[in-house]
């Protein structure tokens, strides 16, 4: 099969090559790949010098199933799927467990909801730690990024007033139609306090989100797209004006490999294909252009998600 391989010999450390077909495991189904979509920490994995040249790399993609699992613990051949794995989702074939895959409509643009697992997933489950949304003031950091993105929907449908921070003030109207109720361009600049924090930024904005809680707020954070460390004033801790028992946490997806990602999957995925949830795509090209989109995901010119259609 063909699959795209670290290579840093090549522009964008990444290049087309023909590789070994998966060997499915007993409890593993093997899908014929349509579309994957890129995440931030893969291709910058890529362009590092530690990873190996040759290794297969992909987090999320979206296909079809052509081979069930031996033992019988998935969807059945010609089942509509779309996967979250550790690596090697970019290729023509991935196998993959039950637990990792989720059911999808039958007429699902494979591309939109090849954008479901790592962004969507993350989202999910750092909303759902958040506690009881209904009423409560929730901010989102890096909300023009694939996770915000999915969070301020998310939230703002839990029904939480969602206060977006988006460092670029061009992405308001866009955030707004999402379902937040306010964007700012700075943690800093929010003038009441907030109930719970989903931070994908780090650095200064973790710091600054975290000064923005209320008494018993907790701040949850799944990125540091900044690159910043997070580096807090002694009296950030005082619980001072009354705002005391905050806490912070952080959140790694696949942190537990038995952890059964089917059914939110599949609900994500069915979100998606009946147009209640938008999956952002801002780039979007046959993965043959792979380069021209990792170009622009390491440029941070992207407020969404890339996609490539395996072709």
């Amino acid at each position: 099969m063909r699959a795209l391989v670290v290579d840093h010999g090549a522009a964008a450390h990444l290049s087309s090559a023909v590789v070994a077909d998966p060997v499915p495991a007993p409890g593993e189904s093997l899908v014929r790949v349509e579309a994957v979509s890129l995440n931030h920490g893969e291709v910058e994995a890529a362009a590092d010098p530690r990873t190996p040249d040759g290794t297969l790399i992909g987090w999320d993609a979206a296909g079809v199933v052509v081979e069930a699992a031996a033992d019988g613990s998935g969807p059945t051949e010609g089942t509509r799927v779309v996967t979250l794995g550790g690596d090697a989702g970019w290729a023509e074939l991935r196998a993959v467990p039950a637990n990792l895959l989720g059911v999808v409509p039958e007429d699902a643009d494979p591309g939109a909801v090849s954008t479901l697992p790592v962004a969507g997933l993350s989202a999910l489950h750092v909303l759902r730690r958040l506690g009881p949304l209904l009423g409560r003031r929730v901010m989102v950091t890096g909300a023009s990024g694939g996770v915000g993105r999915f969070a301020v929907q998310l939230a703002a449908r839990s029904g939480a007033e969602v206060v977006a921070i988006s460092r670029n003030p061009d992405q308001g109207d866009g955030l707004r139609a999402l379902g937040a109720h306010e964007v700012r361009t700075d943690p800093a600049d929010v003038d009441r306090p907030v109930a719970a924090v989903l931070d994908t930024v780090g650095g200064q904005q973790l710091v600054d989100a975290f000064a923005a809680l209320g008494a018993h707020g907790v701040l949850v954070n799944v990125g540091r797209s900044s690159g910043a460390d997070a580096v807090f004033p002694p009296e950030a801790f005082l619980g001072d004006g009354g705002r005391h028992a905050r806490s912070i946490s952080t959140f790694f997806l696949v942190s537990d490999p038995a952890a059964d990602f089917s059914a939110d999957l599949a609900w994500l995925a069915a979100e998606v294909a009946a147009g209640r949830l938008d999956p952002g795509i801002r780039w979007r090209g046959p993965w043959a252009r792979h380069e021209e989109a990792v170009r622009a995901l390491l440029g941070r010119r992207l407020h969404g998600k890339a996609v490539l259609d395996v072709a």
